[in-house]
This record gives structure tokens, C-alpha cells and sequence, in this order.
């Protein structure tokens, strides 16, 4: 059997090196024989010997082996090289390594090599031995990547956020007074949104299992007051938001539009759960319908007071509510623990960065329970594609909406009775 060839440099540019060094590893389980590879610890370098033109010095050394396809080079993030070559180029690649140590000769992690006992500029590995020590190495580097990517993309979406910002004048303690004695005069039920949680298998059309109901901040404040930042001030846009879970569950509780007669589930604080309209709400709904009812919950509300939260979940449970944790990125799941939480489901933002080094977002999705999971804020069929390809089969978003909308049963269910 022929050899693997080695990444394109159109697929070098789509994945990282990393992920591209994985892969190569892994098709050359079967061609172990002859072939050897060797791991330069360029990062340990002093940063002043760590430049870009240092690291086209450095690369350019192995580029004659890599034209002759004896030699493939991988530059990781770190800056750290790695070359896998056939051993009948060993003598080549040994003298290129030569070659770098003079390049850096003057660096301590050169100058000093002699104080120990071993060498620290370069790791050799050979595959017939020890590929599963270069698989393991490979595999370690994809997963410390992608963890630097997730904190990257983080802060790189907390920098936008914070840049697009809406201007307006800032959200006082005066101006919540003023908001709330409004809502309290305000008719909200046109504010009211309604948005399906639906299942998705295959090819067959999304089924609603239930729907979320909220108040459109956006449109509230348009209405309301359109001169104001309400995310000026997080702690009292919390306030605003317990004020409104009040709203929503006086107007549940009237349910003039046979609301709570179907599956919903709505967005609450943990101090509205303990509070008494909760308990005007939950005497009003139907003993076994509470079980169709999901609490959906904030994070950041969740660990503000754990001791509440645990609180409010036993109370919540007991009466046959479920919970639902909302609105977590990716790069926030290590820190949920669905299950010591006690949460029935968690809600994942779809993010396209999702589908990059999938192999390991499956793993982690999978350990969470992928039946646990509604990707939400699905806006696209890649979404929907990436969710089936992990085992989600909930979805939500303005995507699910259009589908729903185009399903021809719908529109029949829909049609007024002669």
C-alpha cells in the first residue's frame, strides 16, 4: 500500500498545522517502517531569537528535503517545528538540526545544553518504536490549539461586543425606577414573543416539543425607552429583567390565550423562582402539565448565588418543572457541569466555529449527554448539519422558524374551516 501524501498547502490553510500534523500521523499507522521524525523545540528559545525571520530561516533549512518528498514539515503555533522524513534522509535532517543549533548557538537553551544530561533543542522519535509516543504528542498539541483558539475567539467576541455597544444615555438607578413604573402601566402582550424548540432527525421536517416565550428586550426598548443603554449597567438590567419575569408571569397567569395549555418553557431569575408571583403562577398551572414546563436559566444568575440556585432547582423539581440552563458558548461548557448542577438541559449557541477540530467538540458534547442539548440561535442549515453530525436533535432559531413555516402540514393545520 502506497504511503499517505502529505497535507496540501490549500488544506494547511484551512486547518492548523496542528490538526494537519494529527492527521498525518494518523494515515501513517500503516507506514511506521522507515520513517522517523523530529520534534525542535524552537519555543523554548528566547523570544529575541523567536522573529518572524528567524522562523523562515528555521523552516527554509528543511525546505530542499521537503521538495524532494523526503521530508513533510509542520510549523506549529507555538512556533515549535516538527518534521516527519524517511530514514534513508537521516543524515539530511541530522545536519539541518546542526545547522539550527549554530544559527542559535549564542541562546542559553544551546549554550548551556552541556550542564545537563540530555538534549532539550530537539526530541527524535522513531515511528517503528514509538508511534504511539508521536500520536499522544500530536494528540496533546490539537487539544492545547484548540483550547487556546477557544479563549482566543472569546476574547476576541468580548472585544466586539464591548466595541458595538449601543450608544444612549446610561441606564441609572432614576431611569429603572422610571422603566418600571412604566411596564407596570405598559400593555406587554404584544411584546410577547413566541420561538418553537424543535426535534430534528434525518430529513423529516422540525416537530415542535415546546415553545420559548419571551419579551423582546429590543423591541421593549425601542417602545419604552429608546434613548437608554440598558446595557450600560449589568446589575441593573438584572433588576430589569426580575421586574419583567413579573410581567410575564402576571400575564401567564391570566392565560386569556390558553398559553400554559401548551408545552412552554420561559425565561426566569433564580430570585423570581423563590418569589410569591411564581407561586401565583404554579397554583394556576395544571398539576400534570408541570412537567411540560421548562425554567430556562442564566449562567451568570446561577453562580451569583449557588446556594440559591440549588434552592430554587429542588423547589422547582419537586413541583415537576424542569430546568434549563441558556445561553452557553462552547468555550463555556468545561465550567457547567450539567450534571453536579442538576439542570435538566443546557442551550448551546451555535457558532460556525464549532465545526473546526470537530472530532474533539464531539467527544466534549458527547461526555455532556448529547440528548441534554438544544442548539440554539440556529440561523443557518450548516447549524442544523453540524448538530447531526454531533447527535443533537434539538434545535432553535430563525432557521427552525422558516422551516417550520414551509412545511406544508403546517400550512394545512393552519387553513381556516370552511
Amino acid at each position: 500500500m502506497r504511503p499517505p501524501p502529505p497535507p496540501t498547502a490549500a488544506g494547511a490553510r484551512a486547518n492548523s498545522q496542528e490538526t494537519l500534523l494529527l492527521d498525518y500521523v494518523r494515515r501513517l499507522e500503516r507506514h511506521r517502517q522507515d520513517r522517523k521524525a523530529v520534534h525542535i523545540h524552537l519555543s523554548a528559545l528566547l523570544a529575541q531569537n523567536r522573529r518572524d525571520h528567524h522562523l523562515r530561516m528555521a523552516t527554509g533549512t528543511f525546505e530542499p528535503l521537503v521538495k524532494l518528498m523526503q521530508a513533510q514539515l509542520f510549523v506549529l503555533a507555538n512556533a515549535d517545528l516538527m518534521v516527519i522524513y524517511k530514514a534513508q534522509a537521516q543524515d539530511e535532517i541530522e545536519a539541518a538540526v546542526v545547522k539550527l543549533r549554530f544559527l542559535f548557538s549564542d541562546d542559553p537553551l544551546i549554550s548551556e545544553e552541556h550542564l545537563g544530561n540530555q538534549t532539550v533543542f530537539s526530541t527524535w522519535f522513531s515511528l517503528d518504536r514509538e508511534y504511539d509516543l508521536l500520536l499522544t504528542l500530536a494528540q496533546k498539541m490539537v487539544q492545547e490549539e484548540s483550547a487556546r483558539r477557544s479563549v482566543s475567539t472569546e476574547a476576541a467576541a468580548t472585544e466586539r461586543a464591548r466595541m458595538q455597544k449601543p450608544q444612549g444615555t446610561p441606564f441609572t438607578p432614576d431611569l429603572l425606577i422610571r422603566v418600571e413604573a412604566a411596564l407596570g402601566q405598559a400593555d406587554l402582550a404584544n411584546l410577547l414573543r413566541r420561538q418553537a424548540v424543535c426535534a430534528m432527525v434525518g430529513k423529516t421536517p422540525p416537530q415542535p416539543v415546546f415553545h420559548e416565550l419571551f419579551i423582546s428586550i429590543a423591541d421593549l426598548r425601542q417602545t419604552l425607552f429608546p434613548s437608554v443603554n440598558v446595557n450600560s449597567s449589568p446589575w441593573l438590567f438584572q433588576q430589569l429583567t426580575e421586574t419583567l419575569d413579573r410581567r410575564v408571569l402576571s400575564m401567564l397567569n391570566k392565560h386569556d390565550d390558553r398559553t400554559l395549555e401548551g408545552d412552554i418553557s420561559i425565561n426566569l431569575n433564580v430570585s423570581t423562582i423563590l418569589g410569591p408571583e411564581f407561586l401565583v403562577f404554579d397554583d394556576n398551572v395544571k398539576a400534570g402539565m408541570r412537567g411540560t414546563i421548562v425554567l430556562e436559566l442564566q449562567k451568570v444568575d446561577i453562580y451569583a448565588d449557588l446556594g440559591a440556585y440549588l434552592f430554587a432547582r429542588d423547589f422547582a423539581h419537586d413541583r415537576g418543572y424542569r430546568i434549563c440552563v441558556d445561553g452557553l458558548s462552547y468555550a463555556q461548557l468545561p465550567f457547567v457541569d450539567r450534571e453536579r448542577l442538576g439542570a435538566d438541559l443546557i442551550k448551546l449557541v451555535w457558532d460556525p466555529a464549532l465545526t473546526e477540530e470537530k472530532d474533539n467538540r464531539t467527544d466534549a458534547l458527547r461526555r455532556i449527554g448529547v440528548n441534554r442539548i438544544i442548539l440554539c440561535r440556529c440561523d443557518n442549515p450548516a447549524s442544523v448539519e453540524f448538530g447531526h453530525s454531533v447527535g443533537i436533535s434539538l434545535f432553535q432559531g430563525r432557521h427552525i422558524e422558516t422551516l417550520i413555516q414551509g412545511d406544508p402540514r403546517k400550512r394545512l393545520r393552519a387553513r381556516p374551516r370552511s
